[in-house]
């Protein structure tokens, strides 16, 4: 434990004295909102990239590759090309001359200046500034909880703790302190990831055999996960429209990799980035180092937990003592408002470190019908009390967690997707890579966070308050004071709403969220000269509108916990009884929507001044 104080006491430190630097060379509002457009392409990229990659990413999404498997490995895919070519090749030229030429800071100001529309920037800043701090909140409590855990500490001390380390550096220093903190927690992250790429194929035999054999124990997959249309874990689910097997070939696809693979083009935090270089140059050199960083990032958390069903079914072995036992139990599976489905098991309660307490709970076996669908773990007597067991658990079935006592005193018990890479890294990996994860969970919180609040505090001050004031130039404190708002609330809903149904989705909501609303007007743009003001608008009006009205009644989970179409029609969702479209993502019909809005309106109205035009695009030669 005082190894891993002072390591981190150390890594704070050096966070602290980056922040310090970018207070030093913070002279000027161009310094605080684009860290002086002189940024190194390394630094840009790594800001990029780290800045893209939370908790939610590796801790989130890694836990779900371990459920449904290695199609998310279609994401890496998405969020390289998309995500990094795309992004850096067509996007980012246009937006970092644009953004020149127009002299913009923030990413509202540039489709404001870009439209000459106030309305647009004030817009544009409100979106941001109202959904940003709840995408935070979903990083800022992986990060949180896995400090918690670690050092013994309260979930609300954490929280504390870490919302203001945060803060310190980001309100003071602007985006170069956010950028050069995120360039050494980039690097961090990413040889710790490529640590654990390279353990866990030797622990399972190399990248063959542990394929191979992942694939041959296909028929070992939960039997709810078979049900809505899991074939193995190196397969994509089965496809189709209308029936519950299809269902998950809809959740991945339209949710995850449509999602949050297109909404990252969209994304204000990253779009920015661009604005920061000094060249088309720089941008071409960050391709490379944006592209690695994400495909080791990424590929290897998703890799990962896929193959962590292996280990656990085939590898892990639990040395110790069964402090108590409980004989029936009903773990919930899945808990929705009005949805719950529990399985009868029988639990195991292991001391694993010696200290006297249980720090291990597995599933022993099922009872009564759900013996023959549960794990059955084996044991095996050492002697003097101690066991070995070989839990024989799939990722899910594995991850087993206590969600605390009810008024009669009895413990609740779950099965937590959220708890697999966590579990993977504690059973399967040496104790001082916990340490080294620690630390990349710092990082990828911390960077992702950073630059979230940073948007939210440019957003009020830069495009809102300046907007509707007219003082410009002199934003910077209620950009300041914009951060503490985003961080208040951030830290309000991650305090209140710990452990809420909507927090899991946080992150493909707000992804979508941007694309629906932000990706037609900024593509368009950039390459559209016959775009319009009023086609901006509209699109920028009709995607948001679209995507809070799928969210709100359509979309099956989101809208159960909300709660807003019970309340009004008694129906957990409007097309509740016509399966599989409760399962698509808004982005699939808002974004097209979004998109012919924008073509059809810009074609029918005035087109923008050529004089504008030759500003935001340059006269032809």
């Amino acid at each position: 434990m005082i190894l891993e104080i002072v390591l981190v006491v150390c890594y704070l430190f050096a966070i602290g004295y980056l922040g310090f630097l970018g207070y030093r060379h913070t002279k000027t509002a161009s310094d605080y909102l684009l860290a002086g457009r002189q940024t190194h392409p390394f630094v840009m990229a790594m800001s990029y990239g780290a800045t893209f990659i939370s908790t939610s990413a590796i801790v989130g999404f890694g836990g779900v590759a371990g459920l449904f498997g290695l199609s998310l490995m279609w994401l890496t895919f998405l969020n390289i090309f998309v995500g990094i070519f795309l992004a850096f090749v067509a996007l980012g030229g246009p937006t970092r001359h644009m953004g020149h030429r127009l002299d913009a800071h923030t990413f509202p100001e540039l489709l404001g200046r870009r439209y000459q529309s106030r309305f647009v920037q004030i817009l544009a800043g409100a979106i941001i500034f109202l959904f940003i701090p709840l995408y935070a909140a979903a990083v800022l409590m992986g990060g949180c909880e896995f400090l918690s855990l670690k050092f013994g500490i309260s979930y609300d001390v954490a929280l504390l703790v870490f919302s203001v380390m945060i803060a310190s550096y980001v309100i003071v220093g602007g985006l170069k302190a956010v950028m050069y903190t995120d360039a050494l927690q980039g690097t961090i992250m990413f040889f710790s990831i490529l640590i654990l790429l390279f353990w866990t194929y030797g622990k399972l035999g190399g990248v063959t055999a542990a394929h191979e054999q992942l694939s041959g124990m296909a028929d070992q997959a939960f039997v709810g996960q078979k049900m809505i249309g899991l074939k193995g874990w190196t397969v994509m689910p089965e496809f189709g429209w209308g029936e519950a097997k299809y269902d998950l070939w809809w959740i991945i696809v339209s949710t995850i990799l449509m999602g949050v693979g297109i909404g990252v083009l969209a994304q204000p935090q990253l779009a920015v980035r661009f604005m920061t270089v000094k060249s088309k140059k720089e941008l071409n050199r960050a391709v490379l180092i944006g592209g690695v960083f994400i495909l080791v990032m990424i590929g290897v958390v998703y890799a990962v937990g896929s193959l962590s069903n292996l280990y656990f079914y085939k590898y892990e072995k639990i040395q110790g003592r069964i402090l108590s036992t409980t004989e029936n139990t009903n773990v919930i599976a899945k808990k929705e408002p009005g949805i719950e489905k529990t399985v009868p098991c029988r639990l195991l309660h292991i001391d694993s470190d010696g200290d006297g307490s249980a720090d291990t709970t597995i599933v022993a076996n099922g009872v009564g019908k759900a013996e023959a669908i549960m794990p059955k773990a084996e044991v095996k007597e050492l002697g003097e009390g101690m066991v070995e067991i070989y839990p024989r658990a799939t990722a899910f079935t594995r991850a087993v967690v206590s969600k605390g006592i009810t008024p009669a005193g009895q413990e609740v018990w779950a099965f937590n997707p959220g708890s697999i890479i966590p579990l993977y890294i504690t059973s399967a990996m040496p104790d001082w890579f916990g340490l080294l994860f620690l630390l990349t969970l710092l990082a990828a919180s911390m960077s992702t966070l950073s630059s979230q609040f940073h948007a939210c505090g440019t957003s009020i001050g830069r495009d809102v308050y300046e907007q509707m004031t007219g003082r410009h130039g002199k934003s910077i404190q209620v950009t300041r004071i914009g951060v503490v708002i985003g961080l208040v609330i951030a830290v309000l809903f991650s305090h209140y709403a710990r452990g809420g149904y909507i927090i899991a989705r946080v992150t493909a909501i707000f992804f979508g969220l941007c694309a629906s609303s932000f990706l037609p007007a900024f593509v368009g743009g950039l390459f559209f000269k016959r775009m319009t003001r009023a086609g901006a608008i509209w699109s920028m009006i009709i995607g948001f509108l679209v995507t809070a009205f799928w969210l709100l009644f359509i979309k099956d989970a989101e809208a159960r916990s909300l709660g807003l179409c019970k309340a009004m029609f008694d129906k957990y969702s409007l097309l509740l009884d016509h399966p599989s479209w409760p399962m698509v993502d808004p982005i699939v019909v808002a974004l097209p929507i979004s998109i012919v809005v924008m073509t059809v309106v810009s074609l029918l109205t005035k087109k923008p001044d050529q004089k504008h035009l030759d500003v935001c695009f340059g006269k032809p030669r």
